[in-house]
């Protein structure tokens, strides 16, 4: 999506500037706007400064853990009644993070200043992005501060728990698979070519897994190299390729359709969707603008491109159930549930529901992920253990056998 540079005033007139993504100019004055800020000017990022904020982005962010805790503790000083200058200045003392110590004095000045705190965060937005602004900005209006910085924490401690699960479910199959690429490359540099100089020594007829090893071997050690380049620029090449629009929708596809894990990956999505939308309207967030901003939060541009078409035709006037409908995204049981939802006003509370459906599921998949991987891996290192025994030992045997005949 296209990011933008604006510089924008406040209800006290003070000039406020940052930049964020939207579709094209009207979106992000509509996005100001709802932020109670008036546009000055909006020009498009170019494309090399736009690589260039993304590079520094690397190490600019702070921990999801980091936000979590700052989340909670926000919550109690707000509920507390601490004054949240004090509260954002005591939080920059007591921080062990260089990073969010200098982004919570950067906040404090700020609000010295006069500005809110929404406006303040939205202009560090590698740090807090649209969907933390927007509740805080809701929480700002309906003066329930306190329970915006709740709905936030407990938000991002299931989004941290959900990719703890996903670490751990990937940590084993992982850590064999780096083996096994190991395993081959020093089988084939350094252990392989010892045999096939004794081989040659014998000037014996090889069995065809024998020739098939020395052949690996002998491309490894003259091609190696090259290999090794080739997976550099195509690793270079995948990641700028991520970087464009289009890159990024096929990636996002890409993702739900790998074997075994592609599914997880999608319930785990949308489990992500259904909880921060359901956060933004239990907030009070337009459901429109609760779709764009949850387009982002999904981290799939596959996907965000559907949300984004269900909200274009809610603007048409069509119901949230039919628009999910034809999405196809969703089971006919979580269909059931958003109809629930829609005839009975509660649909922040069934999306809730939505989404913890969705989590049980990938936690369940998760931790069965390992016993449907294993067999898989347990069949990969047979093979590769099968011809490596019929390669080496076959020839040996055959040595050793012509040897005692001729004794």
């Amino acid at each position: 999506m296209p990011e933008f540079s604006y510089r924008a005033r406040d209800a006290q007139g003070m000039a406020v500037q940052g930049q964020m993504e939207a579709g094209n100019e009207a979106g992000v004055a509509d996005l100001l706007r709802q932020r109670q800020l008036i546009p000055v000017s909006i020009e498009p990022v170019p494309v090399q400064n736009k690589t260039e904020l993304r590079l520094s982005g690397w190490f600019s962010g702070i921990s999801l853990s980091e936000l979590t805790m700052f989340c909670r503790q926000m919550y109690a000083l707000m509920k507390a009644g601490i004054p949240m200058i004090r509260a954002i200045e005591g939080l920059a003392t007591s921080t062990s993070s260089a990073r969010l110590r200098q982004v919570l004095t950067e906040l404090g000045g700020e609000l010295e200043k006069g500005r809110t705190l929404s406006v303040a965060m939205a202009g560090h937005p590698k740090v807090f992005n649209r969907l933390v602004v927007s509740i805080v900005h809701v929480g700002e209006n309906t003066g329930r501060l306190d329970e915006a910085f709740l709905q936030l924490s407990e938000y991002l401690e299931q989004e941290q728990e959900t990719r703890k699960l996903i670490k751990q479910a990937t940590r084993y199959p992982s850590f064999v698979l780096i083996a096994l690429a190991l395993a081959l490359v020093i089988l084939n540099v350094l252990v392989i070519p010892q045999f096939a100089a004794m081989f040659a020594r014998f000037n014996a007829e090889l069995p065809w897994s024998t020739q098939v090893l020395l052949a690996t071997s002998a491309f490894f050690q003259q091609y190696g190299w090259l290999l090794l380049v080739l997976l550099i620029i195509s690793g270079i090449a995948l990641r700028y390729s991520i970087e464009t629009d289009k890159g990024r929708v096929r990636w996002g596809r890409f993702k739900l359709k790998v074997p075994l894990v592609g599914d997880i990956i999608n319930r785990a999505t949308l489990g992500r969707y259904a909880r921060s939308f359901g956060l933004m309207l239990k907030a009070g967030v337009p459901m429109t603008t609760a779709l764009s901003l949850v387009a982002e939060a999904v981290d799939n541009a596959y996907l965000g491109d559907k949300i984004r078409e269900m909200r274009r035709k809610i603007e048409r006037g069509e119901s949230l159930y039919r628009v999910s409908a034809q999405s196809q995204m969703f089971t006919p049981l979580v269909m059931q549930m958003v109809a629930v939802g829609e005839e009975t006003g509660q649909m922040d509370a069934m999306l809730a529901e939505v989404a913890s459906f969705y989590e049980r599921e990938v936690a369940y998949d998760l931790k069965t992920l390992t016993a449907r991987i294993e067999p898989i891996l347990i069949t990969i290192v047979a093979v590769m253990v099968l011809i490596l025994a019929l390669g080496i030992f076959t020839p040996m045997w055959d040595m050793l056998s012509a040897y005692r005949g001729g004794n």
